[in-house]
C-alpha cells in the first residue's frame, strides 16, 4: 500500500511538472504579447478621448478578468489536454488499459485523477504568472507607445481591480484546468481504432476543451461579475 501510495504521488508530480513548467514558455509568451496588443488598440482610442488616466482600467476589466484565464487555459488544452488524450488513447488501442483491469486498477484512479489534480493545480498558478506577465507587456505598450507613466497604468489597474477578482480568477484557473484534463482523458479513454484514431482524439479534445472554456466563461461572467438591474 506504501509503494502503491508513493507510484500515486509520483504520477501526480509527473503531470505536475508537465502542466506547469513544461508549458511556462508559451504561456508567458501570449501572455506578454496579448497584454501589448490589448494595450495598443485600447490606449490609441483612450488617449485620442484624453482618458490616459483610464487604459489600465480598461486593461484589469478586459485582460485580468477575462483574457488573462482564456488564453491561458486554451494554451494548455492545446498542450497538456491533447497530450492527456493521445497519451490515454495510444494506452486504449495497445490494450494497456484492459491490463489495467487484468490487474485489478481502476484506470480511472490511475490515469484520470492525478491528471485532474495536476491541472487543478497548476492551470490557476499559470493564469496568474500569465496575468503577470500581460500586466509587464501592457505597461511596456503603453509606456513606448504612448508615453503613459508606468506609476499611472499601474495606478489605474489597482483602481479598477478588487480584491476578490483575484480570487474569480483562481476560481475560473480551477474550474478551466478540470475541463482541459477530464475533456482530454474522456477522449482518450473513448479512442477505437489504431495510430489515426489517436491523432483524431487530441484534435478532438483540444476542440471540446475551447469550446467548454469559452461557454463556461460566458456563464461564470454572468454570474460572477453581471448586476441585477433595478
Amino acid at each position: 500500500m506504501i509503494l502503491q501510495g508513493k507510484t500515486y504521488y509520483r504520477k501526480i508530480l509527473q503531470h505536475l511538472m508537465t502542466a506547469g513548467p513544461g508549458s511556462i514558455s508559451p504561456v508567458l509568451l501570449v501572455s506578454g504579447f496579448a497584454g501589448m496588443i490589448f494595450t495598443i488598440q485600447t490606449a490609441r482610442e483612450l488617449v485620442r478621448f484624453g482618458a490616459v488616466n483610464a487604459v489600465g482600467g480598461a486593461f484589469a476589466l478586459a485582460f485580468c478578468r477575462e483574457l488573462a484565464p482564456i488564453l491561458t487555459a486554451s494554451i494548455m488544452a492545446g498542450q497538456v489536454g491533447s497530450a492527456f488524450a493521445s497519451e490515454i488513447g495510444a494506452m486504449q488501442v495497445t490494450e494497456q488499459i484492459d491490463a489495467l483491469y487484468m490487474l485489478k486498477t481502476d484506470p480511472i484512479d490511475y490515469l484520470v485523477v492525478p491528471r485532474v489534480i495536476a491541472c487543478s493545480l497548476m492551470v490557476p498558478l499559470m493564469t496568474i504568472l500569465a496575468l503577470v506577465m500581460g500586466i509587464f507587456g501592457g505597461v511596456f505598450a503603453a509606456s513606448y507607445f504612448y508615453k503613459i507613466l508606468p506609476e499611472t497604468f499601474l495606478e489605474s489597474v489597482r483602481n479598477f481591480l478588487e480584491p476578490s477578482d483575484l480570487f474569480i480568477i483562481l476560481l475560473k484557473g480551477f474550474i478551466f484546468g478540470v475541463l482541459v484534463a477530464v475533456i482530454g482523458c474522456s477522449w482518450g479513454l473513448t479512442t477505437k481504432g489504431g495510430a489515426k484514431e489517436v491523432g483524431e482524439s487530441a484534435t478532438k479534445a483540444v476542440v471540446t476543451s475551447w469550446v467548454s472554456i469559452f461557454v463556461m466563461d460566458f456563464f461564470l461572467s454572468l454570474l460572477l461579475f453581471e448586476q441585477p438591474a433595478f
